[in-house]
C-alpha cells in the first residue's frame, strides 16, 4: 500500500482536503459543536491511515504538504478582524491584559498541579508548558528549556482541537455572552486552532482571540523559564 501511494502524488492533500469538506458536512448536518471538521477531519485521517497500513510520511509526502504553504498566510488573515476591532480592543485594553494574564497564570499553575501530583520528571513538565501557545514558538521553546519538541507539537495540536470543539460548548455552560470575553478565553487557551472557531462565532471574538494568540505567547515565554525552575 505504502509503494501505491509514494507513486500518487496528490493523495495525502485530496484525503485531508476530502475528509475537512466531510466534516463541514457532518458539522451542518448535526448542528452541534462536538462535530467540529477539524476534528471530523483529524479522526477520518488517522483511521484511513491506520486501516491502509500507511505510514505517516507517505502521507505527507503525498500532497499534505503542500497545505504547509497556506499556513503563513492563513495566519496573516487573522490580522484582519484584529484591524477592523483596533478601537474596541484599544478601548478594552485592561480587561485584554487582564484575561491574557489570568489564562496563562492558571495555565501555568495546571502544569505546577500536574508535576506535584503526578511526580512527573522535569523533562515531561517542561514539555507541557507551552502546550497552549502556538507551534512556532512552542517548539522551539520545549527544546531550549530541555522537554521533549516533538511531544510538545502533539501536545500544542490535541489543545487546540479540543478548544475549537469545546469553547462553544463551555461558553454556553458558564453563560460568557460578552464576545470580548470569548475570543480572549479562545485565544489564550487554544492558539490559532481555537481562533479559527472565534473567526466563525463574529469579527469581535475573532478579533481579541488572534490578539490573545500574541500576548499569551509573550507571556509564556516571560513566565515559562520561570516555571520550569520549579522541576529542578
Amino acid at each position: 500500500m505504502n509503494e501505491f501511494l509514494m507513486s500518487s502524488a496528490y493523495f495525502g492533500l485530496f484525503l485531508t482536503m476530502g475528509t475537512y469538506q466531510l466534516g463541514r458536512w457532518i458539522n451542518r448536518r448535526a448542528g452541534r459543536e462536538v462535530c467540529s471538521p477539524l476534528l471530523v477531519s483529524t479522526a477520518a485521517c488517522c483511521a484511513v491511515l491506520l486501516l491502509s497500513g500507511t505510514d505517516y510520511d507517505v502521507y505527507f509526502q503525498s500532497g499534505a504538504d503542500m497545505l504547509e504553504y497556506f499556513l503563513t498566510p492563513a495566519t496573516i488573515c487573522l490580522a484582519i478582524p484584529l484591524y477592523r476591532q483596533y478601537t474596541l480592543l484599544k478601548k478594552n485594553t485592561a480587561a485584554v491584559a487582564a484575561g491574557c494574564i489570568s489564562g496563562v497564570a492558571v495555565h501555568m499553575l495546571g502544569c505546577v498541579l500536574m508535576l506535584a501530583l503526578f511526580k512527573m520528571e522535569a523533562a515531561e513538565y517542561i514539555t507541557l508548558l507551552p502546550k497552549s501557545i502556538t507551534t512556532a514558538i512552542g517548539k522551539s521553546m520545549s527544546q531550549e528549556l530541555g522537554g521533549y519538541p516533538a511531544i510538545t507539537m502533539a501536545a500544542i495540536m490535541i489543545t487546540g482541537i479540543f478548544g475549537a470543539v469545546a469553547a462553544p460548548l463551555l461558553l454556553k455552560l458558564f453563560r460568557v455572552e460578552e464576545p470580548l470575553a470569548q475570543g480572549l478565553a479562545i485565544g489564550t487557551s487554544s492558539h490559532a486552532a481555537g481562533t479559527s472557531m472565534a473567526v466563525e462565532m463574529g469579527d469581535v471574538q475573532g478579533a481579541a482571540s488572534s490578539l490573545a494568540i500574541v500576548v499569551t505567547g509573550l507571556l509564556t515565554v516571560l513566565a515559562a523559564p520561570l516555571a520550569a525552575k520549579l522541576a529542578g
